[in-house]
């Protein structure tokens, strides 16, 4: 009897803490450097990411991260086969009618990327050329909002910046840490590509996590991961790694 009574000791011990934590499975496109994209290892890293992993740590959640193509993550998430998506989707108020999403966690522009023989300053100095965009994205809305701009949807932004540096479109729309990575950092594409213009809007652009409609015990442990992240200050250390700020 004694045994018995120490070996559960030893195993209440041994199991205590985040392996009790409740499991929340993130879909992400990994597709979208800095924010969450496949790094060394086939390991899905990033801002996103990494964001996640501290609130869960705050929150008492284990994040898991499912690699999901862009265009079937919304589907996705309705039929239940994850329970969140980190994939820096900004909440517009369309979405919102569809889904739940977390308080935000990042603020996000629209950038144009362009060549850098381009004069271009904005989309609209592009009507009549070719701008490319992911499909769905809030870059991809705000090419096909501009008249006279041909546009070309992709699956992954990096196919759109490759057919940029190839000339076979004139630019590229895509959040502002995105561009960022492709024309700045990027050894094939920094000498090649720059970034010409920030997209200025009335609404403010902001990233959060999505959820299904009412699903709140995942939504409530989200928020409190998010905003445990901000109040410590944890969110500007993920920033300084990822984003240079």
């Amino acid at each position: 009897m004694f045994k018995k009574i120490y070996l559960l000791a030893i195993l209440l011990v041994a199991f205590s803490g985040t392996a009790w934590a409740k499991t929340i499975v993130f879909a992400t496109d990994a597709t979208w450097p800095p924010m969450e994209f496949m790094g060394q290892n086939n390991q899905v890293c990033g801002f996103a990411v990494d964001y996640m992993k501290a609130a869960g740590k705050e929150a008492g959640f284990t994040p898991v991260f499912k690699v999901v193509a862009w265009d079937g993550i919304f589907a996705g998430l309705a039929t239940g086969k994850y329970d969140a998506i980190c994939s820096s989707v900004s909440i517009t108020e369309e979405r919102k009618k569809a889904m739940d999403f977390s308080v935000p966690y990042f603020k996000v522009r629209q950038a144009l990327v362009v060549r850098k023989d381009s004069t271009a300053k904005s989309i609209e100095n592009l009507k009549g050329k070719r701008v490319g965009a992911q499909i769905s994205t809030t870059g991809h809305f705000a090419v096909k909002k501009v008249k006279g701009v041909e546009p070309r949807s992709y699956d992954e932004i990096g196919l759109a910046m490759e057919d940029l540096f190839n000339g076979r479109i004139d630019g590229v729309v895509c959040d502002d840490p995105v561009a960022a990575q492709y024309a700045l950092s990027n050894e094939k594409y920094k000498n090649a590509l720059k970034i010409s213009a920030v997209i200025e809007t009335k609404d403010v652009e902001y990233y959060g996590i999505a959820v299904n409609k009412g699903n709140r015990e995942t939504l409530d442990l989200v928020n409190k991961g998010i905003e445990a992240v901000k109040s410590k200050g944890l969110d500007k250390e993920i920033l300084k790694k990822w984003i240079h700020q």
